[in-house]
C-alpha cells in the first residue's frame, strides 16, 4: 500500500506508475497543496477512482491500468468496501487486487460466493499464505453461511462481531496464528485446529475456567467451539455445602444427567428409524448422508470421515471437521464428500473433458450416481469460466424441470471449483447420433428421436415461458442435450443462460455458443431473444432427420452447412428423401411424421426471429406425433362407462375388478408418468353408502 505522505506539503510531482501497488488509493493525495503531477498508471490500487482538482496533471488510470470499483469517480458498493476492509487486514494481496475488478463482489470475484439475490454467502480462502488480521467488518455481511480462512497465518484474534451473523454454520479457522478466546457462537460452528494460543472457551462462558461438565470438544480429534456448559464451577467452589447436601445433591445431578441421557438416546434413535441414512463407501472414507427432520426439510447432512474399526467391529471415529453440512438452497458440497464418492477424482471415473475442465462420475452406497464437473484450478480459470460456472449456479438453482438437468449442488472450496449433477448413464445425444458404430450403440430410431425432441422443446419451453423468469439458453445443442437409461433427454450446460428481457426487446450481449447453431440476427449483432434458441432447436431437428451435423467441414462446401443444405433437399419430395438418415427404417407412417418434423424445422430455423414461432408451438407440433390416442371399439359394452341401471356399490365393485385385470395396462404414456386423471379418488374406501355418497 502507498504510506501516508500528507505531510510532503511541497510535494509537486509524484510518479509511481508501473509498479505492483496494492491498497486504496489514498484520498489525502488528492489535496497535497503543492502537486502539480501523479502518475499511478499501471498497478493494482483498489477502491474509489479519486478525483483530483483541474489543476493536477493526473495519470492514474481506468479500470484496465488499475482496479478501482468504478472508471470513474463515485462511491463503491457497500459490499466491495466490507471486502476491501477485509483485504486491509490481511495486506491487500495481490491476487485480490487483480481478481477483484469491477463494482459488484457477486460477477466473478474469485474466492467470493453469492446466492442469487447478490448476497455474499462464502469467502473461500483457504490456503492462500495470507497474513495479518481477521477484519471485524465481515460482521456486515449479514448473509455469511461459510467462511474458510484455514491453513493461512493469520493473527490476532477472532472479532466478536462474528457471533452475531445468524446464518453462519461454518467459521474453519484452523492452522493459524490466532491468539486470545474464542467467540461464543452456536455449537460446532468454529474448527480451531491448530491454533496452540487460541482458547476453546469465550470470556463469558463459566466452563473457561474450570473443568467441563460435558462432553469434551477435542473428540475425535478436531477441535471446535461446543456450547456452553452449566455453571459447575459454582458448585465446585461452593464449599459451605453441608456433606449431606452434596451427596443427595450428586444423586440427584446423577438420575437427572442420566434422565437426559436416556431420553437424548431415546430420540437420536427414533429420528434415525424416522429419517434414514445413506453410507457411501470409498477405499479411503466413509460418507454419511443424513436426512434432517425437523424444520427444514430441504436440509441433509454429510459426515465423512477417515475410519478406523477395532476388532472387525463396525465402529468409526470422526471429527467435527468432517461434517460438512449440504443445503438444498445453497447446495454447498465440501470437497472431501465429492472426493470420497469420486474414489479421489480417479482417472477411471473421468466421464468426459471440456474447455472448463473434467466430469467425473461418482456413485453412492445404493447405487445413486452423480456427474461432478470439476472446473480448472481456480488460479488459472479464465473469467470466463468463472463466470460460467457463476451463472449454472445462478440458473440451476432457480429452475426445476424434469427435461432439464438438475444441479445437486458445488463446491468451491480453496482451488477448487465444482458443479454436481444428477447423473445421465447414456451421455449426450450426439453420441447416438453421430458416433453410434464407433461406441458400438444401437441407432436411435424414429420414435426415440421423436420422444427426444420433445423432451427437449418441453425443458426449453419451461426455461421460456413457464419458469417464473424467462432464461435463454444460447447453447443448444445435441452435446448439451443428455440422455437417460430410458433415452429420455434433458437439456444441460446452463453456463451461457442469460435472463430474458420483458417484452419483445433484445438483449445485448457477447456472442457465445456454438457455430452451426447460432441464429443470424444473433451472430451478427450479438442481439439475443428466445426465438434464438428456437433457431437452435431447428437445427437438431435437421440432424435428427437427416444423422448429419450442423457443421461438417469433410463435407464438401454445399453440404457443409445443414441449415442451407437441408433447405434445398426439402424443396420436392424425391430429393427430400434421399436426405433422411440411411440408418432409420422409413414406412408410409413414419415419412408422414418425419416431412411433419421437417416443415417444423424450416419454420424454427427462417431468417427473420419473428417468422419463428415460439417453444409451445413445437411442442404442440411434436406432441400429437408422439402421444397418439386411438379410440377403443364403440361397440363394446365397456365404451360408454358405468351402466346407469347399477346401483353405486356395484359399479364400484365393476371398476375396481377392471383395474385389476388391466394392471398391466394396454396403453403406455410416452412420460412413463402416471395419468392426470386418477382410477379412484385418493382415500376413497373400497365400498361405501348411499350416505357416505351424498
Amino acid at each position: 500500500p502507498i504510506p501516508d505522505l500528507t505531510k510532503l506539503h511541497s510535494l509537486t510531482d509524484l510518479r509511481l506508475r508501473d509498479n505492483q501497488l496494492t491498497g486504496l488509493f489514498p484520498s489525502t493525495l488528492t489535496t497535497l497543496p503543492s502537486l502539480h503531477t501523479i502518475s499511478m498508471l499501471n498497478n493494482a490500487l483498489q477502491g474509489p477512482y479519486p478525483s483530483f482538482p483541474l489543476t493536477v496533471i493526473a495519470e492514474i488510470g481506468g479500470a484496465n491500468a488499475n482496479s478501482y470499483c468504478l472508471p470513474a469517480p463515485g462511491k463503491c458498493d457497500a459490499r466491495v468496501n466490507i471486502l476491501l476492509e477485509f483485504a486491509k487486514g490481511v495486506g491487500y494481496p495481490s491476487t485480490f487486487a487483480t481478481n477483484w475488478k469491477g463494482n459488484n463482489p457477486c460477477d466473478g470475484w474469485l474466492y467470493v460466493t453469492c446466492d442469487p439475490a447478490g448476497n455474499v454467502i462464502v469467502l473461500s480462502m483457504a490456503g492462500l499464505s495470507l497474513s495479518g488480521t481477521i477484519s471485524p467488518a465481515l460482521a456486515e455481511l449479514g448473509y455469511l453461511k461459510t467462511l474458510l480462512f484455514g491453513n493461512n497465518n493469520l493473527t490476532g484474534v477472532i472479532p466478536t462481531q462474528l457471533a452475531s451473523l445468524r446464518s453462519l454454520h461454518k467459521l474453519d479457522v484452523s492452522n493459524n496464528n490466532l491468539k486470545g478466546k474464542v467467540p461464543q457462537f452456536k455449537a460446532g460452528v468454529v474448527v480451531v485446529d491448530g491454533n496452540p494460543n487460541l482458547g476453546t472457551r469465550s470470556v463469558s462462558d463459566p466452563a473457561a475456567h474450570g473443568p467441563s461438565a460435558g462432553l469434551s470438544p477435542y473428540t475425535g480429534g478436531t477441535r471446535t467451539v461446543a456450547a456452553p456448559a452449566s455453571p459447575r464451577d459454582t458448585w465446585e467452589k461452593n464449599r459451605t455445602w453441608s456433606s449431606v447436601g452434596a451427596v443427595v445433591g450428586s444423586v440427584v445431578a446423577g438420575l437427572l444427567g442420566m434422565g437426559i441421557m436416556l431420553g437424548g438416546l431415546a430420540l437420536c434413535l427414533h429420528k434415525r428409524r424416522k429419517c434414514g441414512s445413506r453410507r457411501v463407501r470409498s477405499p479411503n472414507a466413509n460418507v454419511r448422508a443424513h436426512n434432517r427432520c425437523g424444520s427444514d426439510p430441504e436440509m441433509s447432512k454429510m459426515t465423512s470421515s477417515n475410519s478406523t474399526t477395532s476388532g472387525g467391529g463396525d465402529l468409526s471415529i470422526s471429527g467435527a471437521s468432517d461434517v460438512h453440512n449440504v443445503d438444498a438452497r445453497n447446495m454447498i458440497i465440501s470437497i472431501q464428500v465429492l472426493r470420497s464418492v469420486t474414489n479421489s477424482f480417479n482417472e477411471e471415473n473421468v466421464l468426459g473433458r471440456g474447455g472448463f475442465g473434467v466430469v467425473y462420475k461418482g456413485e453412492l452406497h445404493d447405487g445413486t450416481k452423480i456427474a461432478a464437473k470439476r472446473m480448472e484450478a481456480a488460479g488459472v480459470m479464465s473469467s470466463k469460466g468463472f463466470n460460467e460456472f457463476q451463472a449454472e449456479i445462478g440458473v440451476l438453482t432457480k429452475v426445476r424441470h424434469r427435461h432439464l438437468v438438475a444441479l445437486l449442488g458445488y463446491c468451491i472450496q480453496g482451488t477448487e471449483r465444482l458443479l454436481v449433477y444428477e447423473y445421465m448413464p447414456q451421455g449426450p445425444l450426439s453420441r447416438h447420433l453421430f458416433e453410434w458404430e464407433k461406441h458400438d450403440l444401437k441407432a436411435l430410431d424414429w420414435t426415440s428421436r421423436l420422444i427426444i425432441a420433445l423432451d427437449v422443446a418441453r425443458g426449453v419451453e419451461y426455461l421460456h415461458s413457464l419458469a417464473h423468469k424467462s432464461f435463454i439458453h444460447r447453447d443448444l445443442k445435441p452435446s448439451n442435450i443428455l440422455l437417460g437409461d430410458d433415452m429420455r433427454a434433458k437439456v444441460s450446460d446452463f453456463g451461457l443462460v442469460r435472463l430474458a428481457p420483458e417484452g419483445k426487446c433484445s438483449v445485448e450481449t457477447k456472442l457465445a455458443g456454438t457455430f452451426g447453431y447460432l441464429a443470424p440476427e444473433y451472430a451478427v449483432t450479438g442481439r439475443v431473444t428466445t426465438k434464438a434458441d428456437v433457431f437452435s432447436f431447428g437445427v437438431i431437428l435437421m440432424e435428427l432427420v437427416t444423422g448429419r451435423r450442423a457443421l461438417d467441414e469433410s463435407e464438401p462446401e454445399e453440404r457443409m452447412h445443414l441449415v442451407s443444405w437441408f433447405r434445398r433437399m426439402h424443396i420436392n419430395k424425391e430429393t427430400f428423401t434421399t436426405a433422411i438418415d440411411r440408418a432409420l427404417e422409413v414406412s408410409e407412417d413414419t415419412l408422414k411424421s418425419i416431412c411433419t418434423v421437417a416443415e417444423l424445422a424450416g419454420h424454427c430455423t427462417a431468417r427473420e426471429p419473428y417468422q419463428r414461432p415460439d417453444m409451445g408451438h413445437a411442442v404442440n407440433v411434436l406432441s400429437p406425433l408422439v402421444e397418439k390416442w386411438k379410440p377403443t371399439d364403440a361397440q363394446n359394452d365397456d365404451y360408454y362407462g358405468i351402466d346407469l341401471d347399477m346401483t353405486l356399490p356395484q359399479a364400484l365393485k365393476k371398476w375396481q375388478a377392471f383395474e385389476d385385470s388391466n394392471v398391466d395396462g394396454s396403453v403406455t404414456s410416452t412420460d412413463n408418468t402416471q395419468s392426470s386423471i386418477p382410477t379412484r379418488p385418493s382415500g376413497l374406501a373400497d365400498s361405501f353408502t348411499s350416505t357416505d355418497g351424498r
